[in-house]
C-alpha cells in the first residue's frame, strides 16, 4: 500500500486513525498502541503477506536479543550484541546482496553459480539499521526498560516502516508514555495534514512528472543511443529534481501521518541542494541514514580520533558502504566512492582554508552562490552512476554531459520526439531549479508548529515571509484544498516511491 494511492487515503488512514482515537478516549491506551500495531502490519502485508512472518521474526529476535543484553554481564553481553548484530546482517545480506555476489563472482571468476532470484522484502534496510541501533544502545546500558508491544510499534509504526525515517529509540519511545499522544488534537490533525498534503503534492504532481523527461533518456543510453550534450544534461536534471521530489514528498508525507497520531518523527530532508559543500549535503539529505552512518559505521571505525590519513579513510569507507545500501549494484557503489571522493576534496579545501588562507573563506552572496552552484553540479553528476543500471550507461550520459559527442548538434532533436517531447519537460526543469534554489520548505512554511525534531541541532531554519507561512486560517484551508485537488487527482497508479527500492 503506498501513501499515494487512494486506497490509503480514504481507506486505511481514516479508518485506522479514527479507530485509534475511539479506543484511546475510551481510556486503553496500550490497546489504542496495539491497534496500531495491527494497522501498521496490515499496511506491511498489502504488498506481499508472505514477508509478515519475515518482519514478526525479526522484531521478536531482536527484543529478545535487547533483553538478553540488559541482564547479562559486559563479556557475554558483547558476544550476545555481535550475535544479534550479524544476525540482522545476515538476514539483509541473503535478501538484498546475494544474487549481487554470486553474479559478481560469476563475472570475476568465470563461474556458473545459479541467481536465486530473490525477491527484496519492503523495508528490511530501514527496519533492519533501527534494530541494530537499538541493540548497540542497549549494550551500551542506554535503552530503559520497554513493553513488547510498545518495541513492536516503535519498529513497525507505518509512516517510517518502509523508507525512514531511521528513528532513534530516544526520540520516538517516550513518546507513547505522553498522556497527551492519546487525545485527539484538531491542530494535530490540521497541520499533520498540511505536511501530508505538501508531501503528496511533490511526490504526484512535480516528481512523478519530471520522471517522464529522465526515464526515456536513461534508457536510451542502455540501449546505445548516442545522446547529444542537451539530451543527456536534461535527462540528467529531471532525475536530479525527480528523486528531490520524490524523496522529500515521502519525508514530508511520513512526517504529516505521524503527526495526525500525536507522534513527532525526526527531521530528515531539509533543503540538502540549498548546500554550499558536500559535507552539508549529507547533513540535509537523508538526515538520519546519515546520522546512522555516522554513530554506528564511521565513529566505531574511528572516526577523525586516529589522524587525518585515518578519517579520510574511514570517510570513503563510510560511504562506499552507505552506496552498497542503497543498491546491490557497482553503480551504488561507484556512486558512495564518488560522495566519498567529494567528502576529501570538501574536507582538505577546508583545512586549506583554516591553516593558510582563513579569508578564502565564503562570506558574499556571490562566493555563496558558486559554492552552491558547484555543489549543485556535483551531486547532479553523481545521480549518473545511481540512476543508471549499468556502467555503460552511466559512462554514456557522461560522455554526452562532457561534450565528447558534440555541443552543439542535437538541440533540435530533443523537439523532435525521438526521446521525448521537452517542449514541456524544458520549462518544468527551470521551474524546478527555481524551487529548489529559492522556494521555502515544508519546515519553514510550517515554522509556527515545528514539524520535526532536529535531526542536527539547528538545522530547521528562519521563517520564510509571512505570506508562505502556515497558519490555521480560512485563506490558508483554501489554499491547501487546492494544492490537495490537484494532489489527488494527478495520482496515476499510484507510482512508487523511488526509496522503496532500497
Amino acid at each position: 500500500m503506498l501513501f499515494n494511492s487512494y486506497t490509503f487515503i480514504f481507506a486505511f488512514l481514516p479508518i485506522t486513525l479514527v479507530g485509534f482515537y475511539l479506543i484511546a478516549h475510551s481510556g486503553h491506551p496500550r490497546i489504542a498502541i496495539s491497534w496500531l500495531v495491527g494497522a501498521s502490519l496490515f499496511f506491511y502485508c498489502w504488498w506481499n503477506p508472505i514477508y509478515l512472518g519475515l518482519i514478526l521474526s525479526s522484531v521478536l529476535f531482536n527484543y529478545a536479543i535487547s533483553l538478553g543484553l540488559a541482564s547479562h554481564r559486559a563479556g557475554h553481553a558483547k558476544r550476545l550484541l555481535a550475535f544479534g548484530i550479524a544476525s540482522n546482517l545476515g538476514l539483509l545480506g541473503y535478501f538484498k546482496y546475494a544474487d549481487f555476489f554470486i553474479g559478481s563472482a560469476n563475472s570475476v571468476f568465470a563461474t556458473d553459480f545459479a541467481l536465486q532470484s530473490i525477491v527484496l522484502p519492503l523495508a528490511i534496510s530501514f527496519f533492519t539499521f533501527q534494530q541494530i541501533a537499538y541493540l548497540v544502545d542497549s549494550y551500551r546500558r542506554d535503552v530503559p526498560e520497554h513493553s513488547f508491544i510498545e518495541y513492536c510499534l516503535f519498529v513497525t509504526f507505518f509512516p517510517q516502516l518502509i523508507a525512514g525515517p531511521i528513528v532513534h529509540h530516544k526520540e520516538m519511545m517516550p513518546q507513547f508514555a505522553r498522556n497527551v499522544v492519546y487525545k485527539f488534537s484538531h491542530e494535530n490533525l490540521a497541520v499533520g495534514t498540511a505536511i501530508f498534503t505538501l508531501g503528496l503534492f511533490k511526490k504526484v504532481a512535480l516528481a512523478d512528472n519530471i520522471s517522464f523527461f529522465a526515464t526515456p533518456v536513461f534508457q536510451a543510453a542502455e540501449q546505445g543511443v548516442s545522446l547529444t550534450f542537451f539530451e543527456a544534461w536534461a535527462g540528467t536534471l529531471s532525475y536530479t529534481f525527480q528523486i528531490y521530489f520524490d524523496f522529500s514528498g515521502y519525508s514530508d508525507m511520513a512526517i504529516g501521518l505521524a503527526w495526525m497520531f500525536g507522534i513527532y518523527l525526526p527531521l530528515n530532508f531539509n533543503s540538502p541542494y540549498k548546500a554550499t559543500n558536500v559535507i552539508m549535503f549529507w547533513r540535509r539529505w537523508h538526515m538520519t541514514l546519515s546520522r546512522f552512518l555516522r554513530d554506528y559505521l564511521y565513529i566505531p571505525l574511528g572516526g577523525n580520533r586516529k589522524g587525518s590519513t585515518r578519517r579520510y579513510g574511514n570517510l570513503v569507507a563510510t560511504m562506499l558502504l552507505g552506496g552498497l545500501w542503497h543498491g546491490a549494484a557497482w553503480t551504488f557503489i561507484a556512486w558512495g566512492a564518488l560522495h566519498g571522493f567529494y567528502l576529501l576534496v570538501n574536507h582538505g579545501w577546508h583545512a586549506i582554508c583554516q591553516n593558510f588562507q582563513p579569508g578564502l573563506r565564503r562570506s558574499s552572496w556571490i562566493g555563496t552562490g558558486i559554492a552552491r552552484g558547484l555543489t549543485f553540479l556535483a551531486i547532479s553528476t553523481g545521480w549518473v552512476f545511481f540512476r543508471a543500471e549499468s556502467f555503460h550507461g552511466a559512462s554514456s550520459v557522461l560522455k554526452a554531459m562532457v561534450g565528447l559527442n558534440g555541443v552543439t548538434q542535437g538541440f533540435d532533436r530533443m523537439f523532435a520526439n525521438n526521446l521525448t517531447s521537452w517542449t514541456y519537460g524544458l520549462p518544468l526543469i527551470v521551474f524546478l531549479l527555481v524551487v529548489v534554489f529559492f522556494a521555502p520548505n515544508t519546515q519553514q512554511i510550517i515554522y509556527r508548529h515545528k514539524s520535526a525534531p532536529d535531526t542536527y541541532p539547528g538545522e530547521i531554519t528562519s521563517p520564510p515571509p509571512a505570506f508562505f507561512r502556515w497558519k490555521p486560517s480560512l485563506a490558508m484551508a483554501v489554499i491547501h484544498i487546492l494544492i490537495a485537488a490537484v494532489a489527488i487527482l494527478s495520482v496515476q497508479g499510484a507510482s512508487e516511491f523511488l526509496y522503496f527500492r532500497f
